[in-house]
């Protein structure tokens, strides 16, 4: 299957974008100036040292965290939209309801926003059986990995059709091949439904072999260090990070250790 490309171009765009938290120990600036803008249909991962914001900077770009400064928009071409079908989000883990079976879960985002069940329950099967799941629609999450439960979150995370895909470090519990599996996976996913994604990884590798671009973020509070474009046509093939993709990788690993030139944090501003 492939899922219908929505016909408006998005763009995610995020200018002077600051979060800072109250704690009991004082204010915590997690966010300073973050100025960027990710185009329509492309996949832009996020990369940084630990702590630095990667995942204050998702949740505030999907309304999950409310800035301290700046602001987040989703233009249009006719301007912004606040539409509540517009992003889909994946976590770190796949948070699903034990009670439920793989299609309840998948089909849970239809029942929340109010929409009719009965119209999506293709949908979610087609989903299923792009992820290599429609043989276990009535299997509940403990009878599943841990690699085949967060299969089930990206269906669920797509199931209403959002315009964005927001993933936040979404195979850092897995295994290594697991991993790479989910990661190519992940690609031809991508590649078929046209989404706009944010994917936050601490893995330099996956971020190249998965980005169109790569923001690398400094230390907190974390602004970028360095914006890396990566021209390497899709799909690509993991073998690639030790070939085409080995020089973008060397530029992150630079950035992240802040052989960054002031040419490149302006262009990244």
């Amino acid at each position: 299957m492939k899922m219908a490309v929505a016909s408006i171009n998005w763009q995610i765009s995020a200018k002077g974008l600051g979060v800072i938290y109250d704690t009991r120990d004082g204010p915590v600036e997690a966010l300073a100036d973050f100025s960027f803008a990710a185009e329509p249909g492309s996949f832009t991962t996020i990369v940084g040292p630990s702590g630095c914001g990667k995942s204050t900077l998702l949740r505030a770009i999907g309304g999950l965290t409310k800035p301290s400064s700046g602001r987040v928009q989703f233009k249009t071409d006719n301007g912004s939209s606040g539409e509540k079908n517009l992003y889909g989000m994946i976590f770190q883990r796949p948070v699903l309801l034990p009670w439920l079976t793989v299609i309840d879960n998948v089909l849970l985002p239809i029942k929340v926003f109010g929409y009719r069940v009965a119209n999506y329950r293709n949908q979610a099967i087609e989903l299923l059986k792009m992820v290599g799941l429609d043989d276990f629609l009535k299997k509940y999450p403990y009878e599943l990995s841990g690699g085949m439960q967060q299969r089930v979150a990206i269906a669920r995370a797509l199931v209403f059709d959002p315009r964005v895909l927001l993933m936040d470090e979404p195979f850092s519990a897995l295994d290594a091949i697991t991993r790479e599996q989910l990661n190519d996976q992940l690609q031809k996913l991508w590649l078929q439904t046209g989404k706009t994604v944010l994917f936050v990884t601490h893995s330099v590798n996956e971020a190249v072999f998965l980005g169109t671009s790569c923001i690398v973020m400094t230390e907190r509070p974390g602004r970028i260090a360095k914006i890396v474009n990566i021209d390497v046509p899709m799909p690509r093939q993991l073998k690639q990070v030790q070939g085409d993709l080995a020089d973008y990788i060397l530029q992150v690993r630079r950035a992240l250790e802040g052989d960054a030139g002031d040419d490149d944090i302006a262009k990244g501003k």
